[in-house]
């Protein structure tokens, strides 16, 4: 019996491990989508790939969540080091830290909320995750499985049709900027009607994401044209100095 039960905890743990490597082709979910469809909720999500999304979302992205996505291999330590000095080496109340590939490992396969058990899974999985997909496929998972607004939108195409009516392919910088503003809590946070705080943190992303283009080096094909001509398109509109 008890050998059957740690046989059947083996498994679960390492089934993500044997998943991760086929998210090179297939296109997964997460365990958000999962509950919301199990519970009868409101999904709503349109997958595309990478390079049909705006340069300027994941530049903003990353100037956000992560800007040593393309430096480090799936943790950033600096990044943590840096979280739990801030809560006193108490890595029960540490926030910030998580790097995107964490947060895919944790949309993929974990759960929501802060936990130390979470935790110790999420980063090996994380360093797995580094290991066995290119950093464009993971931006590109990240960006399909996000929660992107407060009625079931997931990913990149189903946020900028919610916040802007429009695709993915045509935000410009600033509108980027908003979307990556409302990720910790999309269903809080608003780029359709952003608040004071959502506002200000949009102007902070977009000024690192300006002329940011090394950020994304790690992305290959990534669309930097489109996203430098759509800051230009920003710049212009607002009587900027280009």
């Amino acid at each position: 019996m008890a050998r059957g039960v740690l046989l059947a905890v083996a498994v679960v743990l390492l089934l993500p491990y044997l998943a991760a490597p086929l998210y090179r082709v297939v296109d997964p979910v997460s365990t958000l989508m999962l509950g919301r469809w199990l519970t009868g909720r409101r999904v709503d999500r349109i997958d595309v790939p990478i390079e049909r999304v705006s340069g300027a979302l994941p530049l903003a992205v990353l100037a956000a969540e992560d800007e040593r996505f393309c430096s480090h291999h799936g943790i950033d330590w600096q990044e943590i080091r840096a979280a739990l000095a801030a809560a006193d080496d108490d890595i029960a109340v540490a926030r910030g830290g998580s790097t995107i590939t964490q947060q895919v490992a944790k949309n993929l396969f974990l759960w929501p909320g802060r936990s130390l058990v979470r935790k110790a899974l999420e980063l090996p999985l994380a360093l797995w995750i580094d290991l066995v997909l290119p950093k464009r496929r993971i931006m590109e998972i990240y960006l399909n499985i996000a929660e992107w607004g407060p009625h079931g939108e997931f990913g990149a195409e189903a946020g900028a049709r919610a916040a802007f009516g429009k695709s993915a392919a045509a935000l410009d910088l600033h509108e980027a900027a908003l979307m990556a503003s409302i990720l910790p809590n999309p269903v809080r946070r608003s780029a359709r009607r952003p608040g004071v705080g959502v506002r200000r943190l949009a102007g902070l992303y977009e000024a690192r994401a300006r002329g940011a283009s090394l950020l994304a080096a790690c992305l290959g094909s990534l669309r930097v044209a489109e996203a430098a001509a759509a800051e230009a398109a920003t710049s212009a509109w607002r009587g900027d100095p280009l």
